[in-house]
């Protein structure tokens, strides 16, 4: 089964980081990274830019809405994810675990949806 780790964090103190704190921390990202391949689960994963690059769409009334930004102002943004092939919940808990900034941001683990 596949599930999606969405990676969230506090942008601005993200950034606010020392740039050797940021720079260890890629360490860790690497290795989590190489982890998951190694254990044959790794599907997909990438970071995003930065909420101000986002633009929101939608719909209405037959017209076409853009926004800048995301659709909600939270204290956490989304940063980033991972698809993994896991054969569980608990084993893609287990993962989301391992994320390297779980400790101060989350990770929201999400079955992804099989269309037949």
């Amino acid at each position: 089964m596949q599930y999606i780790l969405l990676l969230y964090s506090n942008e601005q103190q993200d950034q606010d980081r020392s740039p050797e704190a940021m720079q260890a921390e890629m360490g860790e990202w690497f290795g989590f990274t190489k982890a998951v391949k190694d254990a044959g689960v790794f599907v997909a994963g990438d970071a995003l830019q930065p909420t101000p690059t986002a633009t929101t769409v939608r719909r209405r009334d037959n017209q076409l809405l853009t926004t800048d930004g995301p659709f909600a102002e939270t204290k956490e943004q989304l940063g980033g994810f991972y698809i993994i092939d896991v054969p569980n919940l608990d084993d893609a808990i287990a993962w989301a675990a391992k994320i390297p900034n779980v400790h101060r941001g989350s990770v929201e683990v999400r079955p992804i949806m099989v269309f037949e």
